[in-house]
């Protein structure tokens, strides 16, 4: 029975300041690197073998402090832009609070939550879910299938289009779904790839 396990990275700084962060490569707050530490302490009993993360430092970094955590440093790390946080497009840096006031809650909410409405220049939800599942179906999927236990690390919207994929949500569903900071979700499968059961530490 194979384990996969979803990490949302720690707090990071445009996360503190309420900024669409999406692509652009900010750090960890100290209290995202403590929610990274926490996670570590969590997952220490779970035997992980090898570990994915995106290539923007929030998720790597939560990554390497889980890993040190845990005492599985020397485990396979593999990174990928597939993995990476959607991308906001011209919302990017601007902040969440003002962006709402400029151009009314039924738009912002659209750009932000709606899975297919994409933001000026950047990514839809679907869009993301395009990339993150084909990355997952081909280099993450066969390895549980032959039975090693996954980590990943990486982001609200990217883990989300993954949760779409293996909880079977839909579209109108998906909205409502949120992912909290570093906060390890653990899926046990069957022989068949088939979940068994889903949980929260």
């Amino acid at each position: 029975m194979a384990q996969l396990i979803i990490v949302r990275h720690g707090q990071s700084v445009w996360n503190l300041e309420n900024r669409f962060t999406g692509i652009t490569d900010v750090d960890l707050t100290p209290l995202g690197r403590e929610e990274a530490k926490q996670a570590g302490v969590l997952l220490k009993p779970y035997n992980f073998e090898i570990a994915y993360t995106s290539v923007l430092r929030r998720a790597i970094e939560t990554l390497n402090i889980i890993l040190r955590e845990c005492d599985k440093t020397r485990i396979p790390v593999f990174g990928s832009p597939a993995l990476n946080e959607r991308h906001y497009g011209d919302l990017q840096g601007l902040n969440k609070k003002q962006t709402e006031i400029k151009y009314g809650e039924q738009q912002f909410q659209l750009w932000r939550r709606s899975y297919e409405v994409a933001p000026p220049h950047g990514e839809s939800l679907k869009d993301t879910r395009n990339r993150v599942v084909p990355y997952y179906q081909k280099e993450i999927e066969p390895k549980l299938k032959a039975g090693k236990n996954i980590l990943i690390s990486a982001h609200g919207n990217s883990l989300r289009a993954l949760m779409m994929f293996l909880e079977e949500i839909s579209p109108e569903e998906i909205p409502n779904v949120t992912l909290a900071t570093g906060v390890p979700r653990i899926y046990e499968f069957d022989q068949e790839m088939k979940i068994e059961k889903v949980f929260d530490l």
